[in-house]
């Protein structure tokens, strides 16, 4: 069984939504509506995949001046921009989730970072990975070097070595924290985007803490203890995927902002 600590800020009801692959843009623009539709008490945790291997820049990292469009063109990955800030990260094999919850305008959004990166915690060592919180005096600045370069304060360590990036976002009494848990270190592939910049070091992954268990049961392993973990702060249930046209047109008009070039080259 779980055993945590106290809950925070964390809502006492969720919704679990496990859902496929898609491209970059609209990856974003779900989990922007997702945002947008925080109802009080419940937060909503999301498991997703990306269609092609695809970069996605922090909300305000500078990227015009380091990386060309003709680079990200040859690169032939994916690429969008975050509503949550922190700096450049490849998603490909990796585990990646998005929470939104609640979060009242007087509670720091550092008590949420904090109370999501704890349950997260305690489910990897119920999981048995053996993961630490990185120490540090805060965040990364979003124009240093790409995100598992450097584990911020909170972030989640395996050796000292960044396993999971954790990026967020509040928007009046809403909260966003994307995640990605590296199933495989794949991030210097984004050396071809700078090949100016340093290479990177090397980054933590599930794979060197389950040798010879495929990807699949890896991530069916860790989404569990995640979801363990989850409903010992409260009730769990499945989110309801129905055809629901006006969660569609939500995702829609948050569509057309994340596929706009001005959007990922706004800075």
């Amino acid at each position: 069984m779980i055993r945590s600590g106290p809950s925070g800020p964390l809502p006492t009801r969720w919704s679990w939504w496990e859902d496929g692959a898609h491209d970059g843009v609209t990856n974003m623009a779900v989990d922007e509506a997702l945002l947008a539709s925080v109802r009080p008490g419940e937060g909503t945790w999301r498991w997703y995949g990306w269609s092609t291997p695809t970069v996605s820049f922090g909300r305000n990292e500078r990227i015009v001046g380091r990386i060309s469009p003709a680079h990200l063109a040859a690169s032939a990955l994916g690429a969008v921009r975050r509503p949550t800030g922190g700096r450049a990260l490849l998603h490909h094999r990796e585990l990646t989730y998005c929470v939104t919850l609640p979060l009242a305008a007087h509670v720091p959004w550092r008590a949420a970072y904090d109370a999501v990166n704890q349950l997260l915690l305690d489910a990897l060592r119920f999981a048995n990975v053996p993961v630490d919180l990185a120490a540090g005096a805060g965040a990364v600045p979003p124009d240093g070097p790409v995100c598992f370069d450097h584990p911020a304060a909170g972030e989640l360590t395996v050796n000292g070595r960044k396993l999971v990036g954790s990026a967020v976002w509040r928007h009046g009494d809403a909260y966003l924290q994307h995640g990605s848990i590296l199933l495989h270190d794949d991030q210097p592939l984004l050396q071809t985007l700078a090949p100016a910049a340093p290479p990177a070091p090397a980054a933590a992954t599930l794979a060197e803490c389950f040798p010879g268990v495929a990807d699949d049961r890896v991530g069916q392993l860790i989404r569990a203890a995640v979801h363990e973990s989850v409903q010992h702060h409260g009730a769990v249930r499945l989110r309801d995927e129905s055809d629901d046209d006006g969660w569609r047109a939500v995702v829609a008009s948050h569509h057309r902002h994340f596929s706009d070039p001005a959007w990922l080259w706004r800075r």
